[in-house]
């Protein structure tokens, strides 16, 4: 068993949780999703969190699923049973995360590794990380919200290519098809998500959850359904300590100093 294979932080309203198995390319065990499913807890449970930060350990992101937890050897395995168990329990709390969610991509990032990404808010990437649906290599199919997160950020045409073939796809190209928010140059990258991460943290925070509760709920609403939404959430915001400094920074003609509250 690895003696971590996550480290977790929280500090200045940022917490940064990193997948730490570098030598085996941040892939998924049983040990990493709980460390993974603790952190995320953690989130959720502390106020003081503004935004949460998500990268990997060394020259990759996340290859997905360790395939050496995978007994083969001894006879079919049911793949739904660690599917239900671990990747859609992992993705439904990222989702669920009140907070802006950053993905630094700082390498390589496969199969399962990808989706967990797009489960993210913003993904910002080194421009030469790579993104591989690697699940057609070994005749599956992707799982981690894939198949819904993927035709949505991309379309069906790059979607079944993008999954069928197996072929990686550039972080350039990638956020070319709007699959990420940006690509950045690697000797730029550790600068550039620090500053986001900061500026986050910074921003007023219940205005960002509920832009991205709205954002994230529209696909599955009428545009009457959605119009009431904005309502409520805007009616919601005008009630906050941030909105007012907000509006008074902005008539004083100085930067505001928002709280999250």
């Amino acid at each position: 068993m690895d003696r971590h294979a996550t480290l977790f932080r929280i500090e200045d309203g940022i917490a940064r949780l990193t997948l730490a198995r570098p030598e085996q390319l941040n892939s998924f065990t049983v040990q990493m999703h709980a460390e993974v499913a603790s952190a995320l807890e953690a989130v959720a449970e502390d106020a003081s969190v503004r935004v949460l930060l998500i990268t990997g350990a060394g020259r990759g992101f996340c290859a997905g699923q360790d395939l050496g937890e995978r007994k083969v050897d001894a006879g079919p395995l049911d793949l739904g049973v660690n599917i239900e168990k671990y990747y859609n329990p992992l993705i439904r709390r990222l989702v669920a995360v009140r907070v802006p969610v950053v993905c630094a991509v700082n390498g390589v990032a496969a199969g399962a590794g990808v989706n967990i990404a797009l489960a993210c808010d913003i993904v910002i990437a080194r421009r030469s990380a790579k993104f591989v649906q690697a699940f057609s290599s070994i005749g599956l199919v992707p799982d981690a919200g894939g198949t819904w997160n993927l035709p949505r950020a991309i379309g069906q045409a790059r979607a079944l290519g993008f999954t069928l073939t197996g072929e990686p796809v550039s972080a350039e190209r990638a956020e070319s098809w709007g699959l990420i928010w940006k690509a950045v140059d690697d000797d730029r990258f550790d600068d550039e998500v620090e500053n986001l991460v900061r500026r986050l943290a910074s921003a007023p925070t219940r205005g960002l959850e509920l832009a991205k509760r709205a954002i994230r709920g529209a696909q599955l609403r009428t545009l009457d359904a959605q119009l009431d939404v904005e309502r409520d959430s805007q009616r919601e915001c005008g009630l906050t300590d941030d909105y007012r400094e907000g509006v008074t920074a902005f008539k004083e003609k100085r930067p505001a100093r928002f709280t999250g509250s």
